[in-house]
């Protein structure tokens, strides 16, 4: 009997098909490894303060219950003088899902800006936000 190449490739995927599916299966079922992380955003319009414990990082208050951390790529030394202000620049849709949607820099009252690039935004659970020392909290 002979058969086709078709019909091996076919044979091929099928088995490669069971092999992928076995392992994700295998991985599903392993409580070890970590779920995929689901994406979280939050609207511009739900953000109510902000606080910088340092030059690069940011606790965002969202919702009046949520704390959200930013962190950025090299520090913005305006953050953490006195009378600052964040100017944030919404471009497009107001939902916050990733670094890219904040376009973020403070401002002084003597008309001093310094942008500030944000490497990473994500909400903290529960025990993150109780581990934030008070005075860091916005």
């Amino acid at each position: 009997m002979r058969t086709s190449s078709t019909t091996i490739r076919s044979l091929f995927a099928a088995a490669a098909f069971l092999a992928m599916t076995a392992t994700a299966v295998q991985a599903a079922d392993d409580p070890s490894k970590p779920a995929p992380a689901t994406r979280q955003c939050f609207f511009s319009q739900q953000w109510s303060g902000w606080h910088a414990p340092d030059a690069k990082t940011l606790y965002l208050r969202v919702n009046m219950n949520e704390v959200w951390r930013v962190d950025l790529n090299s520090e913005c030394h305006m953050l953490t003088s006195p009378g600052v202000h964040l100017v944030t620049k919404i471009r497009g849709s107001s939902s916050i899902c990733s670094a890219i949607d904040l376009d973020l820099s403070v401002a002084d009252t003597m008309g001093m800006k310094e942008p500030c690039f944000v490497k990473e935004v994500r909400q903290l659970t529960k025990d993150e936000v109780a581990a934030i020392p008070k005075k860091d909290l916005p």
